[in-house]
């Protein structure tokens, strides 16, 4: 199982260069990284890594290191981040100006929302994280959940840095909610977001329960999934001449797979004897099988006899090694652009095309929420909301006046 490393980021003037200080567990390659990608120093004054401070750097580390970090980057950062004259992206690497801070909504992970103005984390508080993390590990939760988590917590630890754990109640916890989410216009789904990861620490590591019923927990919007034609989804297909990429987006489209699914897929779960995959340990930690397109199955002996799989069925640059999820989210960039498609297209929209593809050739919801491996029938009807033949079968009364 994957773990996750808390770095700390404080900036500071070493040696007449203004810098940042990086503190986290040792860890070799991590530090071995770094140095190779960042330039990264070691201090044996303060005792732990340094790099150069920019605008973007922490924001580059954690593009680099994906969900294996925990950014903690208190405002003492912001100085030497926002030197800069060109205008960045709100994250909380680096950070608005207080001003700006009330129009700022929450959009994407939790390592890309605003941290601003708060104290630093105490260091006390680091053995009390990492026994959350071990015990959400221990849980088998996903590596991206229990990094989410960890910030969500790490912010709400800096919000109350000059009270002790042992004293943190439920009017605390109501005083983040007014003061810190709904105060700077957060998004609800940050909210919650935080609001579970508090709750889960308290239940678990603190051993004790705090009563969220007095805290505004908002419904979850009702998005729309976004979806392609037949056409859009051919063209993208159509665009890569890599085999071994057009293996992995055809393999998503053609069975609704998530991007993990589809990483963590083995030689051996394809049964083409029956025209089947197997999909291990899905969302929810369900296994489901889909049917293996004969078109695919031929795309697929084409794929593994220029790439012989050793452990995974997608393998990156090292043997055993599966692919990596950023590596095949640029490989769709740079095929949507090709494309010609001006779309903010995602991996998880060819999920959402093959879905509601299917609901428009006539193919039953209860098969379509078995393939797609939805506990509830109520999420796999979202997709009745964008069927083009289905909306379009509707003679409106304006026709028939």
């Amino acid at each position: 199982m994957q773990t996750i490393t808390i770095i700390q980021a404080k900036a500071v003037e070493h040696k007449g260069e203004d810098r940042i200080l990086l503190k986290f567990k040792y860890d070799t390659k991590m530090q071995q990284e770094l140095h190779r990608h960042f330039g990264a120093r070691y201090s044996s004054t303060h005792k732990c890594w340094h790099i150069a401070a920019s605008p973007r750097i922490l924001q580059q580390i954690e593009a680099h290191f994906g969900n294996t970090i925990a950014i903690d980057a208190p405002a003492k950062v912001e100085p030497f981040l926002t030197k800069s004259k060109e205008k960045e992206t709100p994250c909380a690497l680096n950070h608005m100006q207080e001003e700006d801070l009330p129009e700022t909504k929450y959009t994407g992970p939790l390592s890309k929302t605003i941290s601003k103005r708060l104290p630093p984390l105490n260091e006390g508080h680091l053995p009390k994280i990492e026994a959350l993390r071990t015990w959400m590990l221990s849980r088998r939760y996903s590596v991206s959940t229990i990094k989410t988590y960890i910030e969500g917590l790490i912010l709400f630890l800096r919000y109350m840095a000059e009270k002790p754990i042992e004293a943190i109640n439920n009017e605390d916890l109501l005083d983040f909610d007014r003061n810190y989410i709904l105060a700077h216009h957060l998004s609800p789904s940050f909210q919650n977001q935080v609001i579970n990861a508090v709750k889960l620490f308290f239940a678990r590591i603190e051993l004790r329960s705090l009563h969220l019923e007095r805290v505004f927990r908002p419904k979850r919007a009702k998005v729309l999934p976004n979806v392609l034609s037949k056409e859009e989804v051919k063209a993208i297909l159509e665009a890569l001449n890599n085999s071994k990429h057009r293996c992995m987006l055809s393999l998503i489209y053609s069975c609704g797979l998530r991007c993990g699914e589809l990483l963590n897929l083995k030689p051996n779960d394809l049964d083409t004897n029956r025209g089947l995959v197997i999909v291990r340990m899905g969302k929810g930690r369900k296994d489901r099988i889909v049917p293996l397109s004969p078109k695919i199955h031929e795309l697929l002996k084409s794929y593994s006899s220029v790439y012989p799989s050793v452990d995974y069925l997608f393998e990156g640059q090292k043997a055993g090694e599966k692919y990596d999820e950023r590596s095949l989210q640029q490989v769709l960039k740079k095929a949507v652009n090709i494309a010609g498609i001006s779309k903010p297209v995602t991996l998880h929209w060819l999920r959402h095309s093959y879905a509601t593809h299917l609901l428009e050739s006539g193919t039953d919801l209860r098969y379509i929420q078995e393939l797609l491996g939805h506990r509830s029938s109520k999420t796999t009807e979202i997709y009745t909301h964008v069927s083009r033949s289905m909306i379009q079968s509707i003679v409106s009364p304006f026709d028939t006046l």
